[in-house]
Protein backbone atom coordinates (compact mmCIF):
# COMPACT_ATOMS: atom_id res chain seq x y z
CA UNK A 1 0.00 0.00 0.00
CA UNK A 2 1.26 3.64 -1.03
CA UNK A 3 2.16 6.15 1.85
CA UNK A 4 -0.12 8.83 2.23
CA UNK A 5 1.27 12.25 1.31
CA UNK A 6 -1.81 14.04 2.64
CA UNK A 7 -4.21 13.78 5.38
CA UNK A 8 -7.31 16.18 5.78
CA UNK A 9 -10.83 16.00 4.67
CA UNK A 10 -12.93 17.53 2.08
CA UNK A 11 -15.17 20.36 2.42
CA UNK A 12 -18.09 21.27 0.65
CA UNK A 13 -20.73 23.00 2.51
CA UNK A 14 -21.12 21.69 6.02
CA UNK A 15 -20.15 18.35 4.48
CA UNK A 16 -16.35 17.21 5.59
CA UNK A 17 -15.13 13.51 3.73
CA UNK A 18 -12.06 12.38 5.96
CA UNK A 19 -9.20 11.85 2.94
CA UNK A 20 -5.56 10.28 2.36
CA UNK A 21 -3.98 11.78 -0.58
CA UNK A 22 -1.51 9.49 -2.58
CA UNK A 23 0.08 9.62 -5.49
CA UNK A 24 -1.59 8.13 -8.90
CA UNK A 25 1.33 8.33 -11.27
CA UNK A 26 4.39 5.69 -10.89
CA UNK A 27 7.57 7.17 -12.54
CA UNK A 28 9.47 4.71 -14.78
CA UNK A 29 12.08 7.34 -15.86
CA UNK A 30 15.29 5.99 -16.77
CA UNK A 31 17.31 6.13 -13.42
CA UNK A 32 21.06 7.84 -14.74
CA UNK A 33 23.68 8.00 -13.20
CA UNK A 34 26.09 10.96 -13.80
CA UNK A 35 29.69 10.13 -13.86
CA UNK A 36 33.48 11.68 -14.52
CA UNK A 37 34.58 11.10 -18.26
CA UNK A 38 37.82 10.89 -17.24
CA UNK A 39 37.20 7.79 -15.22
CA UNK A 40 34.34 7.02 -15.28
CA UNK A 41 33.58 7.29 -11.39
CA UNK A 42 30.17 8.63 -10.31
CA UNK A 43 29.61 12.34 -9.22
CA UNK A 44 28.30 12.87 -5.57
CA UNK A 45 26.45 16.21 -4.14
CA UNK A 46 27.64 17.04 -0.49
CA UNK A 47 25.01 19.16 1.86
CA UNK A 48 27.74 21.36 3.25
CA UNK A 49 27.49 24.64 5.34
CA UNK A 50 29.00 27.46 2.82
CA UNK A 51 30.42 29.48 6.06
CA UNK A 52 32.27 26.83 7.56
CA UNK A 53 32.25 24.17 4.53
CA UNK A 54 31.14 21.19 6.92
CA UNK A 55 28.97 18.49 5.81
CA UNK A 56 25.64 19.40 7.32
CA UNK A 57 23.18 16.01 8.69
CA UNK A 58 19.69 16.19 7.04
CA UNK A 59 18.44 16.68 11.41
CA UNK A 60 20.61 19.93 10.85
CA UNK A 61 18.79 21.17 8.17
CA UNK A 62 15.61 23.65 8.82
CA UNK A 63 13.73 25.79 6.09
CA UNK A 64 14.52 30.09 5.93
CA UNK A 65 12.44 32.70 3.94
CA UNK A 66 15.49 35.19 2.88
CA UNK A 67 13.75 38.31 3.31
CA UNK A 68 16.88 40.71 2.20
CA UNK A 69 20.51 39.28 1.63
CA UNK A 70 21.84 36.70 3.84
CA UNK A 71 18.80 37.29 6.46
CA UNK A 72 16.49 34.68 6.73
CA UNK A 73 13.09 34.09 8.61
CA UNK A 74 13.01 30.54 9.98
CA UNK A 75 9.47 28.63 9.60
CA UNK A 76 9.55 25.36 10.67
CA UNK A 77 6.69 22.52 9.78
CA UNK A 78 4.13 23.82 12.55
CA UNK A 79 4.99 27.58 11.46
CA UNK A 80 3.78 26.98 7.85
CA UNK A 81 0.50 25.21 9.56
CA UNK A 82 -0.03 27.95 12.03
CA UNK A 83 0.08 30.17 8.74
CA UNK A 84 -3.48 29.12 7.41
CA UNK A 85 -4.43 25.75 9.92
CA UNK A 86 -7.80 25.30 7.94
CA UNK A 87 -5.81 25.84 4.24
CA UNK A 88 -3.38 22.91 4.81
CA UNK A 89 -6.06 20.77 6.08
CA UNK A 90 -8.95 20.95 3.81
CA UNK A 91 -9.49 20.64 0.29
CA UNK A 92 -11.80 22.93 0.07
CA UNK A 93 -14.06 22.79 -3.03
CA UNK A 94 -15.34 26.32 -4.57
CA UNK A 95 -17.35 25.20 -6.85
CA UNK A 96 -18.59 22.41 -9.84
CA UNK A 97 -18.04 23.13 -13.14
CA UNK A 98 -19.05 21.25 -16.40
CA UNK A 99 -15.97 18.19 -16.95
CA UNK A 100 -15.71 19.31 -20.16
CA UNK A 101 -15.07 23.01 -19.59
CA UNK A 102 -11.55 22.65 -17.69
CA UNK A 103 -9.00 22.50 -20.74
CA UNK A 104 -6.54 19.86 -20.90
CA UNK A 105 -3.91 22.68 -20.80
CA UNK A 106 -4.25 23.12 -17.31
CA UNK A 107 -4.10 19.55 -15.98
CA UNK A 108 -1.03 18.80 -14.09
CA UNK A 109 -0.48 16.04 -12.00
CA UNK A 110 -3.00 13.55 -10.50
CA UNK A 111 -3.71 11.99 -6.73
CA UNK A 112 -6.28 9.64 -5.66
CA UNK A 113 -8.22 10.63 -2.64
CA UNK A 114 -8.76 7.29 0.06
CA UNK A 115 -11.31 7.83 2.15
CA UNK A 116 -10.87 7.44 6.22
CA UNK A 117 -11.72 5.41 8.33
CA UNK A 118 -16.08 6.64 9.21
CA UNK A 119 -15.77 8.59 5.75
CA UNK A 120 -16.37 6.23 3.11
CA UNK A 121 -20.31 6.80 2.87
CA UNK A 122 -19.95 10.66 2.60
CA UNK A 123 -17.00 10.01 -0.20
CA UNK A 124 -19.20 7.68 -2.30
CA UNK A 125 -22.01 10.10 -2.07
CA UNK A 126 -19.60 12.81 -3.76
CA UNK A 127 -18.34 10.05 -6.41
CA UNK A 128 -21.84 9.19 -7.66
CA UNK A 129 -22.64 12.78 -7.56
CA UNK A 130 -19.66 13.96 -9.75
CA UNK A 131 -20.08 10.87 -11.83
CA UNK A 132 -24.40 11.93 -12.42
CA UNK A 133 -23.65 15.23 -12.65
CA UNK A 134 -20.58 15.15 -15.15
CA UNK A 135 -18.98 17.74 -13.02
CA UNK A 136 -15.70 18.14 -11.52
CA UNK A 137 -15.18 19.80 -8.04
CA UNK A 138 -12.83 22.76 -8.35
CA UNK A 139 -11.40 23.04 -4.99
CA UNK A 140 -7.92 24.71 -3.40
CA UNK A 141 -5.19 22.66 -1.02
CA UNK A 142 -2.08 23.46 0.52
CA UNK A 143 0.58 20.80 -0.13
CA UNK A 144 4.19 21.29 1.05
CA UNK A 145 4.72 24.99 0.75
CA UNK A 146 2.10 25.93 -1.89
CA UNK A 147 -1.60 26.38 -2.31
CA UNK A 148 -2.44 24.43 -5.23
CA UNK A 149 -6.00 24.62 -7.39
CA UNK A 150 -7.49 21.54 -8.30
CA UNK A 151 -9.65 19.54 -9.93
CA UNK A 152 -11.81 16.51 -8.13
CA UNK A 153 -12.78 13.94 -10.94
CA UNK A 154 -14.75 11.14 -10.80
CA UNK A 155 -12.70 8.13 -12.16
CA UNK A 156 -13.72 4.60 -11.91
CA UNK A 157 -14.52 3.99 -8.31
CA UNK A 158 -11.96 6.74 -7.13
CA UNK A 159 -11.78 10.68 -7.10
CA UNK A 160 -8.77 11.81 -8.56
CA UNK A 161 -7.47 14.75 -7.10
CA UNK A 162 -5.73 16.56 -10.34
CA UNK A 163 -3.93 19.69 -9.44
CA UNK A 164 -4.62 22.14 -11.70
CA UNK A 165 -2.21 24.99 -13.14
CA UNK A 166 -3.17 28.80 -12.57
CA UNK A 167 -4.47 30.67 -15.37
CA UNK A 168 -1.06 33.50 -15.31
CA UNK A 169 1.36 30.19 -15.59
CA UNK A 170 -0.18 29.29 -18.75
CA UNK A 171 1.40 30.90 -22.10
CA UNK A 172 -1.64 32.62 -23.50
CA UNK A 173 -2.12 31.54 -27.36
CA UNK A 174 -3.28 35.25 -28.64
CA UNK A 175 1.10 35.96 -29.39
CA UNK A 176 1.52 32.33 -31.24
CA UNK A 177 1.60 32.02 -34.78
CA UNK A 178 -0.93 29.71 -35.54
CA UNK A 179 -3.39 28.64 -38.51
CA UNK A 180 -6.59 30.84 -38.83
CA UNK A 181 -9.73 28.55 -37.59
CA UNK A 182 -11.17 29.07 -40.73
CA UNK A 183 -10.74 26.15 -43.27
CA UNK A 184 -10.98 28.61 -46.59
CA UNK A 185 -8.34 31.10 -44.46
CA UNK A 186 -5.85 27.96 -43.29
CA UNK A 187 -5.92 26.67 -47.30
CA UNK A 188 -8.22 23.46 -46.41
CA UNK A 189 -10.75 21.97 -48.78
CA UNK A 190 -13.74 20.15 -47.89
CA UNK A 191 -12.14 17.18 -50.05
CA UNK A 192 -8.82 17.15 -47.40
CA UNK A 193 -11.34 17.47 -44.25
CA UNK A 194 -13.68 14.68 -45.54
CA UNK A 195 -10.60 12.41 -46.08
CA UNK A 196 -9.10 13.32 -43.22
CA UNK A 197 -12.20 12.63 -41.30
CA UNK A 198 -12.29 9.18 -43.02
CA UNK A 199 -8.61 8.59 -41.38
CA UNK A 200 -9.68 9.14 -38.01
CA UNK A 201 -12.91 7.33 -38.08
CA UNK A 202 -10.89 4.05 -39.48
CA UNK A 203 -8.50 4.47 -36.73
CA UNK A 204 -10.73 4.99 -34.06
CA UNK A 205 -11.07 2.50 -31.44
CA UNK A 206 -11.89 2.26 -28.06
CA UNK A 207 -9.11 3.46 -25.16
CA UNK A 208 -7.03 0.58 -23.70
CA UNK A 209 -4.45 2.23 -22.03
CA UNK A 210 -2.26 -1.68 -21.43
CA UNK A 211 -1.51 -1.42 -24.80
CA UNK A 212 0.59 1.82 -24.69
CA UNK A 213 4.06 1.40 -23.18
CA UNK A 214 7.58 3.08 -23.04
CA UNK A 215 9.29 1.65 -26.04
CA UNK A 216 12.10 3.93 -26.23
CA UNK A 217 13.20 2.75 -22.87
CA UNK A 218 13.41 -0.60 -23.61
CA UNK A 219 15.26 0.22 -26.44
CA UNK A 220 17.54 2.30 -24.35
CA UNK A 221 17.75 -1.11 -21.97
CA UNK A 222 18.48 -3.24 -25.25
CA UNK A 223 20.89 -0.52 -26.62
CA UNK A 224 22.39 -1.15 -22.79
CA UNK A 225 22.52 -4.90 -22.59
CA UNK A 226 23.99 -4.86 -26.04
CA UNK A 227 27.51 -2.54 -24.82
CA UNK A 228 27.48 -4.67 -21.92
CA UNK A 229 27.88 -8.00 -24.46
CA UNK A 230 30.22 -6.33 -26.39
CA UNK A 231 32.44 -4.94 -23.57
CA UNK A 232 31.95 -1.24 -24.55
CA UNK A 233 30.81 -0.38 -21.18
CA UNK A 234 33.54 2.68 -21.53
CA UNK A 235 32.87 3.41 -25.31
CA UNK A 236 31.78 6.72 -25.61
CA UNK A 237 29.23 7.05 -28.54
CA UNK A 238 30.36 10.23 -30.56
CA UNK A 239 27.70 12.39 -31.90
CA UNK A 240 26.36 11.48 -35.62
CA UNK A 241 26.58 14.42 -38.25
CA UNK A 242 23.38 16.65 -38.38
CA UNK A 243 21.70 15.46 -41.28
CA UNK A 244 21.67 17.70 -44.46
CA UNK A 245 18.84 20.13 -44.18
CA UNK A 246 16.20 19.52 -47.16
CA UNK A 247 15.32 22.79 -48.67
CA UNK A 248 11.73 23.34 -48.19
CA UNK A 249 9.58 23.57 -51.07
CA UNK A 250 6.40 24.82 -48.78
CA UNK A 251 4.46 22.04 -51.30
CA UNK A 252 2.30 19.58 -50.02
CA UNK A 253 0.08 17.27 -51.55
CA UNK A 254 -2.65 16.69 -48.96
CA UNK A 255 -4.96 14.87 -51.31
CA UNK A 256 -2.10 11.88 -52.51
CA UNK A 257 -1.21 11.67 -48.99
CA UNK A 258 -4.32 11.30 -47.53
CA UNK A 259 -5.75 8.87 -50.52
CA UNK A 260 -1.98 6.65 -49.45
CA UNK A 261 -2.89 6.58 -45.73
CA UNK A 262 -6.09 5.76 -46.34
CA UNK A 263 -4.66 2.73 -48.53
CA UNK A 264 -5.56 3.96 -51.76
CA UNK A 265 -3.52 4.75 -54.36
CA UNK A 266 -3.04 8.26 -55.70
CA UNK A 267 -4.10 9.43 -58.91
CA UNK A 268 -0.98 10.14 -61.27
CA UNK A 269 -1.96 13.31 -61.99
CA UNK A 270 -2.73 14.84 -58.50
CA UNK A 271 -3.31 18.82 -58.23
CA UNK A 272 -0.52 19.75 -56.23
CA UNK A 273 -1.63 21.93 -53.24
CA UNK A 274 0.63 25.12 -51.78
CA UNK A 275 0.29 24.50 -47.81
CA UNK A 276 -1.43 27.63 -46.41
CA UNK A 277 1.54 28.91 -44.37
CA UNK A 278 -0.16 32.53 -45.47
CA UNK A 279 -3.51 33.28 -47.19
CA UNK A 280 -1.31 35.58 -49.75
CA UNK A 281 -0.66 33.65 -53.03
CA UNK A 282 2.73 34.81 -54.86
CA UNK A 283 2.17 34.86 -59.11
CA UNK A 284 2.63 32.18 -61.18
CA UNK A 285 5.97 32.88 -63.16
CA UNK A 286 5.78 33.71 -66.61
CA UNK A 287 6.58 30.94 -69.29
CA UNK A 288 9.44 31.32 -71.65
CA UNK A 289 8.46 31.34 -75.18
CA UNK A 290 9.70 28.41 -77.57
CA UNK A 291 12.95 29.39 -79.36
Amino acid sequence: MARALWKGAISFGLVHIPVELISASLDHELDLSMLDRRDFAPIGYKRYNKQTGKDVEWDDIIKGYEYKTDEYVVLSEEDLRQANVKATQTIDILAFVDALEVPLTFYEHPYYLLPAKGGEKVYALLRETLRKANKVGIASVVMRTKQHLCALVCVGDAIVLNTLRYADELRPTDDLDLPDSSLKAAGISDKELKMALSLVEGMSEAWEPGQYHDSYREDVLALVKKKIKAKQTKTITPPAPEPAEEQDSNVIDLVALLQQSLGKKAPAAAPRKRAAASTARKPAPARRKAA
